[in-house]
């Protein structure tokens, strides 16, 4: 038996439930992992609204660490002992141990800890798809990043600053500006303060920017339109205020012909040579130190619940996992 967190009905944060269920012996292609550490992010919090929709009862979470404890029949590529993580597996990462299909693993190289290997596999390869493959981003660039202090923000703001590139970040407080310039952004504006296409067109020139990447969704994405160039990118990569809906495509002509386009992690990860190209090129910003990572809160298993109220009412900076 282990320890894991499961809900049965979607809703707020009270659904989750600390249970002890069995764990079968991993499967062909699979491997037991007991984990170190998990990882907290907001597409947790979508499935367990029923905005993505699961099976029920169901597990949560697709990210974590630790080490491989068995395998079964088929793998060898993968061995008892070794350090692994794993970013968009299936629901079931908020527990002690988990069984893991091997094909979403990937060895984690010496000098990075079990817990940052956990906070960093989603939020990291979705900075490296957003800023190298969906737009790449190229010195003397000037992009727009929201939620700039959140776990993606701080990881890609400070990549693209690395890349040459000047970054506008989009926070919630004076509080997370200070921490988004910290860690990359050369101007921060706050949502719901400052009139965020104004000020990107008076940082620009009037020009705007090539390319916007907003996680916020419904309540800002004509905001977002409206700081860039003609023929700029709109990426969308979460809906933390609701989801986006589908624009009247004339406005995408009226605004300078511009491109939308609604991004998720899985689409770029989905065979071993684009996940294991995804996690090296992470690895290798972490490990030479043009990205570090901040691990802000860490929260025990049994207070998953509370991790999802901070987590939504945007109490959270930078990284955050849940320890077994």
């Amino acid at each position: 038996m282990i320890k894991a967190i499961r809900f049965s009905s979607t809703g707020g944060p009270e659904v989750l439930n600390l249970e002890e269920i069995p764990l079968a012996a991993p499967a062909p292609g699979e491997a037991r992992v007991k984990i170190a550490a998990a990882g907290l992010n907001f597409i947790d919090v979508y499935y367990r609204t029923g905005l993505y929709p699961t099976a029920l009862p169901s597990g949560l979470g697709m990210e974590a660490a630790g080490v491989i404890e068995t395998v079964g029949e088929g793998v060898t590529a993968f061995a008892r002992g070794e350090r692994v993580a794993y970013a968009m597996g299936p629901l079931g990462a908020y527990a002690q141990a988990v069984n893991i299909p091997v094909r979403h693993l990937v060895k984690i190289p010496a000098g990075v800890s079990e817990d940052v290997a956990a906070a960093i596999m989603l939020k990291g390869m979705t900075a490296e798809y957003l800023l190298c493959r969906t737009y790449p981003v190229k010195p003397g660039d000037t992009i727009v990043f929201y939620a700039a202090a959140g776990g993606v923000g701080l990881i890609a703001c400070q990549w693209a600053k690395s890349l040459g590139a000047t970054v506008i970040g989009v926070v919630g407080s004076e509080e997370k500006a200070a921490l988004a310039r910290a860690n990359g952004c050369a101007y921060t504006l706050i949502l719901g303060r400052d009139e965020i296409a104004k000020e990107v067109r008076a940082l620009t020139n009037g020009a705007g920017v090539p390319v916007v990447y907003d996680s916020i969704g419904k309540d800002t994405a004509t905001i977002s339109l409206d700081c860039l160039r003609p023929r700029g990118l709109l990426v969308s990569f979460g809906s933390s205020s609701g989801p986006l809906s589908y624009p009247n495509l004339g406005i995408l002509a009226q605004k300078g012909s511009l491109y939308l386009t609604r991004t998720t992690l899985g689409t770029y990860i989905a065979t071993r040579e684009e996940l294991d190209a995804s996690a090296a090129a992470l690895f290798e910003k972490v490990g030479s130190g043009a990205v570090k990572i901040s691990i802000n809160q860490r929260y025990a298993l049994a207070d998953a619940a509370q991790a999802h109220r901070d987590l939504e009412g945007r109490k959270t900076t930078g990284a955050s996992v849940l320890v077994p």
